[in-house]
């Protein structure tokens, strides 16, 4: 089992799914996933924007990649994805529309994940539930938690919510381990911020891998304080001022025979994705 792992795509909602088609077709290794660590930019409806969006927007349309390529039907983007039959399951990050996701979520309030887009290609987890994805040879568990904490006593709907922190106080019960915990934020407590459920989740629950992005900083891998999880910021998918990724912004996790392992994908095949060529459907769609 191969599972690609993306952060903060901020509205690119199709860039993880081209890079994924690139990567098996450079590699000749096939994707079974992918994960994607929140801020998504699931805005379905421009009024809702965020300051940060609207600001960035103004400037990359990319920002508005949910709305303009994931909300209506295109049929090109409809085939590619087909035929990559490739599903992304995401956390929440803080830059979404939290009204229109809290609403699905509620809608499919008897399921572990829900879809978010027209084509039912993207999946947001919820928070502090047990996930199971499944192949003919593995199996992979991991646990998700969106959205961002809040030092302050804030409640608005991008902070993590009550209901929420009661499924994570379930989940401190668990007597087993995870291969994955999936989150937005992180805790830094000697810093002052972060969210202090992910460091009381990684000091009960064992898990083999964290991944997370939200911070700004660059790709990094340590072991958590915890001693057993080794801690990975994934960097943000991003085009820097040249026009092509970081590292860090593509890291595939295998698990075979039960062993997991990673590797972060070269930008030799990242720099092939530009913020000047990902968009041309040459690149995407078989011409009939």
């Amino acid at each position: 089992m191969r599972i690609a792992i993306f952060s903060d795509i901020h509205g690119k909602i199709l860039l993880p799914f081209k890079l994924v088609d690139l990567y098996q077709k450079e590699t000749g290794n096939k994707i079974d996933f992918i994960l994607q660590c929140g801020d998504m930019g699931a805005y379905p409806n421009i009024e809702n924007l965020d300051k940060a969006t609207i600001k960035h927007a103004q400037y990359d349309r990319d920002e508005l990649g949910f709305h303009d390529d994931f909300t209506k039907t295109n049929h090109e983007i409809q085939s590619f994805l087909d035929e990559l039959n490739i599903n992304m399951i995401c956390v929440r990050g803080n830059h979404e529309d939290h009204d229109f996701l809290d609403n699905l979520e509620k809608e499919s309030s008897d399921k572990s994940i829900f879809p978010i887009d027209v084509y039912e290609r993207v999946f947001v987890c919820r928070s502090g539930l047990e996930q199971k994805l499944e192949t003919e040879d593995e199996v992979l568990n991991f646990v998700g938690i969106g959205r961002i904490g809040d030092r302050k006593g804030r409640t608005e709907n991008r902070f993590i919510q009550d209901y929420e922190r009661k499924e994570i106080k379930k989940l401190l019960k668990t007597k087993h381990s995870f291969d994955i915990l999936l989150t937005h934020d992180k805790d830094d407590s000697q810093s002052g911020y972060g969210m202090t459920e992910i460091r009381e989740v990684l000091d009960n629950v064992i898990f083999h891998y964290h991944f997370y992005g939200h911070t700004g900083e660059p790709f990094k891998q340590e072991t958590d304080f915890n001693g057993i999880t080794q801690s990975i910021k994934v960097n943000e998918l991003e085009f820097n001022e040249s026009g092509i990724l970081e590292k860090g912004c593509m890291i595939i996790l295998t698990k075979e025979n039960g062993e997991l392992s990673i590797e972060i994908v070269d930008q030799k095949l990242t720099n092939k994705m530009t913020k000047f060529n990902w968009k041309d459907q040459k690149n995407f769609v078989k011409k009939i």
